[in-house]
C-alpha cells in the first residue's frame, strides 16, 4: 500500500469508495480524477485531474477506478495493469469476510455485505451494500452484485454480469457472463445465454 489513493471517477460509485476508503485509514491523501473538468473537489477531497492524468501518479500512488458500469470499468482497469499500476482491494469495517476467501485487485466490497468462506472473488467487481455471497461461490471479473443482492452457496457469475437491487440466485447455478439481472428478481435456474432476464422466477427479455 502507498501512502496516497487516487479514484478514477468522481461520481456516485466513486464517493463511495472513497468513504470507504476513508474509514479504511490507510491512506494519508485521497483524490479523485474525473474528466468533468467544473468539479474541484467531492466530499471535502480533491479533484486533481482529468483520467487522462493517471500516468503522473503512477509511481507514488494507488490508484482504482471508481466507475459503475461494468464495460468501462474493465477498459480503465486493463489500462491501469498495463501500465503497471499498484490497484488494491476496498473492503468495507463493516463487512463480514469468511475464511479462505480470494479477492482480485480493484474490487470493491461496501457496508454490509457477507462473503462466506471459500469463495473467490475476480478482479474490478463490485459486492454492493448488504449484499450476500454464501461459500464456495466463483465472481468473475468486472461483475456488479448491486445493494441486497443474495447469492446461495456455490454459485458462478460470469464476468461482467450485473445482478439487480434485491434479486436472489438459488444454489448450485452458474449465471453466464455478460447477464443483466433486474431488480428483485429469483434465478432458480442456470442462465447460459447472455442477456437481459427479469421476473419470478426469471425470464429472458
Amino acid at each position: 500500500m502507498r501512502e496516497k489513493l487516487i479514484i478514477i471517477g468522481a461520481s456516485g460509485h466513486g464517493k463511495v469508495i472513497a468513504d470507504i476508503a476513508m474509514r479504511m485509514n490507510i491512506w494519508k491523501i485521497i483524490a479523485f480524477l474525473d474528466d468533468n473538468e467544473s468539479i474541484k473537489s467531492i466530499m471535502g477531497l480533491d479533484v486533481i485531474g482529468s483520467s487522462e492524468d493517471v500516468s503522473k501518479h503512477l509511481d507514488s500512488c494507488d490508484i482504482i477506478v471508481g466507475i459503475g458500469n461494468n464495460s468501462i470499468r474493465e477498459k480503465i482497469q486493463l489500462r491501469l495493469e498495463t501500465l503497471g499500476a499498484s490497484i488494491p482491494v476496498l473492503v468495507h469495517p463493516k463487512t463480514v469476510i469468511g475464511e479462505q476467501v480470494k479477492i482480485g485487485s480493484g474490487t470493491v466490497i461496501m457496508a454490509g455485505a457477507v462473503v462466506n468462506c471459500c469463495t473467490t472473488i475476480g478482479r474490478g467487481c463490485i459486492i454492493n451494500t448488504g449484499t450476500t455471497i454464501d461459500h464456495d461461490n466463483m465472481i468473475e471479473d468486472f461483475v456488479h452484485l448491486s445493494p441486497g443482492v443474495h447469492l446461495a452457496g456455490t454459485v458462478k457469475v460470469g464476468k461482467g454480469s450485473w445482478l439487480g437491487v434485491g434479486s436472489l440466485v438459488s444454489n448450485n447455478l452458474n449465471i453466464t457472463s455478460d447477464c443483466k439481472v433486474g431488480a428483485g428478481a429469483v434465478v432458480v435456474k442456470d442462465l447460459t445465454e447472455p442477456g437481459t432476464y427479469v421476473g419470478v422466477p426469471v425470464r429472458r427479455v
